[in-house]
C-alpha cells in the first residue's frame, strides 16, 4: 500500500514517557543548528543542508517511494538524538538490497512494503546514522527510539525496519536489541602515506602500473583537460550542465532520467557548497563530462558521474584516478567511490566489509532469514579475501 505524504505526516508522534519520540515529515521543521549538533563529524551526508537539498529538491517525497519520517528525541524539550529515517515503498537506492527478502514475502502472499528505513537515500556511504547530544550514548537512547519505530512500523503496517551503512558504534545497541545483521563488500582507497601519485603506483607490479598509466594517457591524448571544482567554482551553470550528464548517463544505462533532481544538485550547491568536489573533464573550452563527490576532513566520497559522450578511460580517469590525486594532495585517508565495482580492484581500491541491520516483524521468516544472514556473511569474507587476491600490487606488499 502506498501512503500518501497527508496520510504520513498525520503520524507526528509517538506517545511514551519522557523522553519524547516525533516522528517529524520534513527537515526544515527542525532547527538546523540543532540537527547538525548532534552529527557532529563533518560527514557531509548526514548535515541539514545535504538533507534539506533532497527534500525540497523533490528528490524525495510523494511517488518516489521515499516519504520523510525523521526520528527525533527529545528530553526536557530539547533534541537529544536524531536519525534520518523513511518509509519506503520499494528497495531502490538503498544498496544493500533486500530483494531476497521481498520475494519471499510476496511468495508468501504477504506484504513487504512499506517498511521503515534509517539510511542516506542513494547514498552507500558508512557514517552516523543516530546523532547524539552531548552526554547520551547510543545504548542509553536505543531502546526509546526503538519503541517509536516499532509504534511508527504498527500504525502503517510495515513488515519491519532497517538501519542502512551505519557506523561500528551502532553495533552493540542494536544487537542489544535483537537486530540482525547483513554484510556486503565495497572498494575504498586507502591512503598509506603517499606524498604523489608515483609513491601510489610504485607499489603496483609492473604490468599493472603500465596498464593504468596506458589508460590515464589514452584520455590525455583524446585532448582531455581536467579542473577541480569546489565553493563558488561550482557555478548554477555548471551545476545545470552536470545534470544533463547525469540525466543522459542514466537514461543510457538504466532507462530513467536518474534519482536526483535539477534542482537538489543546484540546492547542494548552496548549502553544501564547501563539501562537494567535482572533477569536471574539458575538451577545447567545452565541458563534456564530470564527477561529482563529496568530502569530508579525512575522506573523499565518489558519488555521481555523468558524461556527453562516452570517451575510453575516461569514467575511471574522472572517477577515480582524478580522486585519489585529490585524496594525496589535501591528505586525506580514504577515497569511498562508491558501491560494487570488481573493476576498481586493478586500480588499487581494497576491498572493506560494509553492514547494515534490520528487524522483521513476521515470526515465520526469522529462522529462514538468520540462516540467509549467516550464509551471506560467510560469502563476503570469503569474497574479500578472494578479492585481495586480484589487487595490482606486489607480491608481499
Amino acid at each position: 500500500m502506498v501512503y500518501s505524504p497527508t496520510a504520513v505526516s498525520n503520524i507526528k508522534q509517538v506517545a511514551m514517557p519522557s523522553p519524547e519520540l516525533v516522528f517529524i515529515p520534513a527537515i526544515t521543521q527542525i532547527d538546523a543548528n540543532h540537527w547538525d549538533a548532534l552529527f557532529t563529524d563533518d560527514y557531509p551526508f548526514t548535515r541539514y543542508g545535504f538533507l534539506q537539498a533532497l527534500e525540497e529538491g523533490t528528490s524525495l517525497g510523494k511517488d518516489t517511494g521515499w516519504l520523510v519520517q525523521h526520528a527525533c528525541l527529545y528530553q526536557d524539550g530539547q533534541l537529544i538524538a536524531a536519525m534520518p529515517c523513511y518509509i519506503k515503498t520499494h528497495s531502490y537506492g538503498e544498496y544493500l538490497f533486500d530483494w531476497a527478502f521481498a520475494e519471499a514475502y510476496q511468495r508468501h502472499q504477504l506484504d513487504y512494503y512499506p517498511k521503515l528505513v534509517c539510511a542516506i537515500p542513494f547514498t552507500p556511504a558508512t557514517g552516523p546514522r543516530l546523532g547524539l547530544a552531548p552526554g547520551y550514548q547510543p545504548v542509553q537512547v536505543m531502546p526509546w527510539l526503538e519503541q517509536g519505530l516499532l509504534a511508527l512500523s504498527e500504525s502503517i503496517g510495515a513488515s519491519g525496519y532497517q538501519c542502512l551503512f551505519c557506523e561500528p558504534e551502532l553495533e552493540e545497541p542494536l544487537q542489544r536489541q535483537n537486530w540482525q545483521r547483513r554484510v556486503n563488500v565495497q572498494f575504498h582507497w586507502l591512503n598509506r602515506g603517499y606524498s604523489h601519485m608515483d609513491d601510489f603506483l610504485a607499489r603496483f607490479s609492473s604490468r599493472k602500473r603500465k596498464n593504468l598509466l596506458k589508460e590515464r594517457a589514452r584520455v590525455q591524448s583524446s585532448g582531455i583537460r581536467f579542473t577541480t571544482l569546489s565553493g563558488d567554482a561550482l557555478t548554477p551553470e555548471i551545476w545545470q550542465q552536470f545534470y544533463r550528464f547525469y540525466r543522459r548517463t542514466y537514461q543510457k544505462r538504466a532507462g530513467h532520467n536518474g534519482y536526483l533532481t535539477q534542482k537538489t544538485l543546484l540546492l547542494w550547491g548552496e548549502y553544501c557548497r564547501d563539501q562537494c568536489v567535482l572533477f569536471a573533464a574539458w575538451q577545447d573550452q567545452t565541458m563534456v563530462a564530470g564527477a561529482l563527490c563529496f568530502r569530508s576532513h579525512n575522506t573523499l566520497y565518489g558519488r555521481y558521474w555523468g558524461c556527453e559522450q562516452e570517451l575510453e578511460f575516461l569514467h575511471f580517469e574522472a572517477c577515480y584516478y582524478q580522486g585519489i590525486e585529490y585524496c594525496i594532495k589535501h591528505g586525506l585517508t580514504r577515497f569511498d567511490a562508491g558501491a560494487q565495482g570488481e573493476h576498481k580492484l586493478q586500480r588499487g581500491f581494497e576491498p572493506r566489509l560494509c553492514y547494515g541491520y534490520f528487524k522483521l516483524f513476521e515470526r515465520g521468516f526469522n529462522d529462514a532469514i538468520a540462516d540467509y544472514c549467516r550464509r551471506e556473511e560467510e560469502q563476503m569474507h570469503h569474497y574479500q579475501a578472494q578479492c585481495r587476491q586480484q589487487l595490482p600490487f606486489k607480491s608481499g606488499d
